[in-house]
């Protein structure tokens, strides 16, 4: 299910197709609305593994990346990013528009949320992004 790059996510990618697996046998899932998440270094390997497994994702969340993993992009999944303004581990001017700007250049579809804070992924930014992928 889940494709690495040149052994880069090491053991995660099995472990995460066997959650995958796991999941689909025990819940009703739609496999049309399935995401990704996760916060700072966890934000990177979503957003990195959402690009990859973009066939797998149609929604990806990441709340202050740091980069993107390189990897052989498939399908088009959406992202929704946000970072703060005055995150002092993973600055946004670095970091969080570096990597919009990049999956923009890709031609993906973007929402970028800014907010005044640091490195933080709140439970009012943790909302908004559920609430952004979840059908209306």
């Amino acid at each position: 299910m889940a494709r690495g790059t040149r052994g880069t996510f090491a053991v995660d990618l099995p472990r995460l197709d066997k959650l995958l697996a796991d999941a689909f046998d025990r819940c009703a899932i739609d496999p049309a609305r399935l995401g990704v998440v996760g916060f700072s270094d966890g934000a990177t390997y979503a957003i990195s593994i959402g690009a990859i497994n973009g066939d797998v994702f149609s929604h990806v969340i990441g709340h202050s990346p740091g980069f993107i993993i390189p990897g052989t992009p498939h399908g088009r999944p959406k992202f929704f990013v946000s970072h703060g303004r005055q995150d002092a581990i993973l600055p946004i001017d670095r970091c969080g528009r570096r990597v919009v700007a990049q999956l923009r250049r890709q031609g993906y579809e973007v929402r970028f949320d800014e907010f005044d804070g640091g490195h933080v992924a709140t439970p009012a930014m943790r909302e908004t992004a559920i609430a952004w992928m979840t059908p209306q």
